[in-house]
C-alpha cells in the first residue's frame, strides 16, 4: 500500500495537493517497474511538500551545493539495491522518500509550458518519484529517455499531455 503525506506550505494556493500528490505518486509507481509497492502488504510512504523557491534554494544548496532554487528535489530513502526487495519487508511501513517543490520555479515554468500549475505540480512528483526509485536523467541519454519515457506512461494515465512534446506556436 503507497501512503502519501503533505505539507502544504505559503505561498501555494488552496487546493486539494493531497489528492493530488496521492494520483501523482500512484501513477508514477505503477508506470515503473516497482508497481508493485502500491498495492503491498506493507505500506511505503513518500512525503510531499509544496514549499517556497528560499526553502528549495537552502536545500538545494545544503545538499547539492547549487545555491539556487529549482522546481523540485528528490530525497531517497531506500537504498537502490534494497527496492527489489521491499516485498519481503517485515517492518510493516518504509519510507521510500520526500519530493519537495518550489512555488515560484514551478508556477514559472507552468505559465512557460501553457500547463495549469496543478498539471505542472503532477509532472514534478511524477518526475521526483521515479528519482526515489533511482532514476537519474543525469546519468545519460538514454536513462534520460526513459525516464521521460515513463513520466509520459504515468502522466498519460491522468489525462495530462506530454511535457516533453515540442509545442509550436
Amino acid at each position: 500500500m503507497i501512503h502519501v503525506e503533505t505539507a502544504v506550505e505559503t505561498p501555494w494556493p488552496e487546493g486539494d495537493w493531497q489528492a493530488l500528490a496521492t494520483r501523482a505518486v500512484r501513477a508514477a509507481l505503477e508506470a515503473s517497474p516497482h508497481g508493485d509497492i502500491a498495492t503491498a502488504r506493507f505500506t511505503a510512504e513518500v512525503s510531499v511538500r509544496f514549499t517556497s523557491d528560499e526553502e528549495v534554494q537552502t536545500l538545494n544548496r545544503d545538499y547539492r551545493q547549487k545555491d539556487k532554487p529549482t522546481n523540485v528535489l528528490s530525497f531517497p530513502m531506500v537504498q537502490l539495491d534494497m527496492l527489489d526487495g521491499l516485498a519481503n519487508s517485515d517492518d510493516g511501513e518504509v519510507l521510500l522518500g520526500d519530493i519537495v517543490l518550489a512555488f515560484g520555479v514551478t508556477s514559472a515554468e507552468a505559465a512557460e509550458k501553457s500547463a495549469t500549475l496543478e498539471e505542472h505540480a503532477t509532472h514534478l512528483i511524477v518526475h521526483g518519484l521515479l528519482h526515489l526509485l533511482g532514476y537519474d536523467h543525469e546519468q545519460g541519454e538514454a536513462e534520460a529517455d526513459h525516464m521521460e519515457e515513463l513520466e509520459r506512461a504515468a502522466l498519460a494515465t491522468l489525462n495530462i499531455a506530454d511535457p516533453y512534446a515540442v509545442r509550436e506556436a
